[in-house]
């Protein structure tokens, strides 16, 4: 098992980024978080990490990583609208394929043993297979958000190849909990329960036919602390293999909100796929991984943290 004393965490402000720095606190690894604060929240910043306010796609940020010789690197950090990703394509690209090859030549000059990197599921594989998709089924990104998370894949293995750095990808299904951003760009668990909580009218988009695979933040944490103890090197699946729609996950949390909202749709969104649901079994095997919070459970947690807030 690797001993890792050092971790760097790109977008270590943000929803997934601080869960996982906090983790990392928690085992008593000394954490550095790098955060352009574009999506991060001055408030997800754990007081027990040092912060470098910058950007991966910063000519800089090799020399800071250099500097810093992390262990282990967690690549969080990223653009993450879809939509957006198919308007503006080399925006999309510029942060998420150019800040991964800052990440990796940052990681190749400083020494670091590992990258872990947040890849995409839900938006990796093809509607005319029958999800939940296998690390097997070949990758069909559609849209350049997917495009960009498979391009780094890909450099992330010439990594291993060229400078003997190992890596894990963590193929994300759609991921809610608390700090999730409630903003357009964010989940939309968080846009629902935030709409709802405040007596608003969340819409859906499409017919709201389409499903997903809901994991818990909590869940995800697990897996990439998995990832940096294990020796396993590849792509792996996390979500929990169930495809929930999004009309059933409104009636969800319009239950547990006690909302009056009433099921509105408007034009879906361009991009998005239509079924998906990922099968965490070689998550399981290679990583010792699978979920463990029931929607249900998250659901509740999540509407609870936001009422907080």
């Amino acid at each position: 098992m690797p001993k890792y004393k050092k971790a760097l965490v790109t977008g270590g402000a943000g929803f997934i980024g601080s869960h996982i720095v906090d983790a990392l606190i928690k085992r008593r690894i000394r954490v550095y978080i790098v955060d352009d604060m574009s999506s991060g929240k001055k408030a997800n910043i754990n007081p027990n990490a040092r912060f470098y306010k910058m950007s991966v796609t910063n000519p800089n940020f090799p020399k800071l990583v250099k500097r810093l010789k992390p262990d282990v690197i967690f690549h969080v950090a990223a653009h993450l609208d879809v939509s957006t990703s198919m308007k503006k394509p080399e925006k999309d690209a510029k942060i998420n394929i150019m800040g991964a090859l800052n990440v990796i030549r940052g990681a190749s000059e400083a020494g670091t043993k590992k990258i872990i990197f947040t890849s995409t599921g839900g938006a990796m594989y093809p509607d005319h297979v029958r999800p939940p998709w296998k690390e097997t089924v070949q990758p069909y990104p559609i849209c350049p958000y997917a495009i960009a998370k498979r391009a780094t894949e890909l450099y992330l293995e010439f990594a291993r190849l060229e400078h003997g750095i190992s890596y894990t990808v963590l193929r994300l299904a759609n991921i809610y909990g608390p700090r999730q951003d409630f903003s357009n760009e964010g989940g939309v668990v968080a846009i629902f329960a935030d709409k709802m909580l405040r007596d608003q009218q969340p819409m859906i988009y499409g017919t709201g036919k389409q499903t997903r695979d809901y994991v818990y933040v909590g869940d995800v944490v697990r897996a990439a602390m998995a990832a940096m103890s294990r020796s396993a090197v590849g792509v792996f699946n996390i979500g929990t293999g169930k495809q929930v729609d999004v009309n059933t996950l409104f009636k969800k949390i319009k239950k547990i909100t006690g909302s009056d909202a009433l099921e509105k749709h408007k034009p879906g969104k361009p991009g998005e796929v239509a079924v998906s649901a990922l099968s965490y079994r070689l998550a399981e095997k290679k990583l010792g991984w699978k979920p463990k919070v029931k929607l249900d459970e998250g659901l509740k947690k999540t509407v609870e943290w936001f009422a907080k807030k």
